[in-house]
């Protein structure tokens, strides 16, 4: 699985003193693993509008869209690339963490030793929902019907191993319900299984699944991170709930293939950093579902993805899953 970082050694090379003086001698492209019009590709063109003048007066970053698989297509080719920063990543929980705990025979990288890390960006919980029709308007209720459902309750979410998949696995384990999982290929396909009732409840990320609960379609239970969120103050969290400790949420950092520079490195950090402390894109990011992070130094950053792929290892091992193994 990870033979093809020994033999990336030689992209540990550092650059020329001269290339990283100049830097960047050309534009930056920012891979998203995703479609145009998600969250993380409105966050990377965000984050990357401010980033750019922090960086030198002619610099460009360019949001570059490979979907597939979760972001791990797009994972997958940044770690080919040169690193010299002209070619970073918006990661993501799915393509970071979850597809690499539940797929470890399809992921072909490791997301903590195959890239640089730099920062990280934001992210946000997910949303336990229920179809408008649903006669159940708590948490306890759902769980009460789920355990006693014959045949099995049906629960969805966009993609198996995503994060939406992983945090109904161990919501399910948590609660003791024997629910039959229903993959679906993006969030517009779970909404309208939820409008036609097909589903019990779903999984999705709050940025995706906000339009959705405010029309109507469908009615939020819980969050899935620790604490309310202010974008829907009269929604519980699970830890809430009874669900002590139950606290997951999506997000998304900034990244680099393996090997970048530390000079290189430490200027994109304090880009970051300080284009995510302007109030006006802070908003912006927020109006577009994406919480902004705190100040991250790049230490942190790769600690953090480290806690989260080791989190969704363990969920992966308490439901006894057995995703693209051979």
């Amino acid at each position: 699985m990870f033979r093809r970082s020994l033999l990336a050694a030689p992209a540990l090379l550092a650059l020329p003193a001269h290339a990283q003086a100049n830097y960047p001698e050309r534009a930056i492209n920012v891979v998203v693993g995703f479609l145009p019009g998600g969250s993380t590709d409105t966050g990377a063109r965000l984050l990357a509008e401010r980033m750019a003048p922090r960086l030198g007066p002619n610099a460009r970053m360019i949001v570059e869209n490979r979907p597939g698989a979760g972001g791990s297509v797009g994972a997958e080719y940044v770690t080919r690339q040169p690193a010299d920063g002209h070619l970073l990543t918006l990661s993501t929980a799915s393509g970071h963490a979850t597809n690499p705990a539940a797929l470890p025979a399809t992921v072909r990288y490791n997301p903590v030793e195959d890239f640089t890390h730099i920062a990280i960006v934001g992210g946000g919980p997910l949303v336990v929902a229920v179809p408008r029709a649903s006669p159940h308007r708590t948490v306890a209720e759902l769980i009460a019907a789920a355990r006693t459902a014959n045949p099995p309750m049906l629960w969805g979410s966009s993609g198996v191993g995503g994060i939406g998949h992983l945090t109904g696995e161990a919501f399910a384990q948590r609660a003791g319900i024997r629910g039959e999982y229903v993959p679906y290929r993006g969030g517009a396909a779970v909404l309208e299984a939820m409008m036609k009732n097909e589903l019990g409840f779903s999984f999705e990320v709050m940025a995706s699944a906000l339009p959705h609960l405010r029309d109507g379609s469908s009615r939020p239970l819980a969050v899935t991170s620790r604490t309310r969120h202010p974008a829907l103050p009269d929604v519980p969290s699970l830890h809430e709930t009874g669900m002590e400790g139950f606290d997951i949420i999506t997000w998304n950092v900034l990244q680099g293939p393996r090997g970048i520079p530390a000079p290189i490195v430490e200027r994109l950090n304090r880009a970051a950093v300080e284009a995510l402390a302007e109030p006006e894109l802070r908003r912006r990011m927020v109006q577009a579902g994406i919480d902004p992070a705190d100040p991250s130094t790049p230490e942190q950053t790769r600690a953090f993805v480290a806690a989260e792929l080791e989190k969704f290892r363990g969920i992966v091992r308490d439901a006894n899953l057995q995703l693209g193994r051979t």
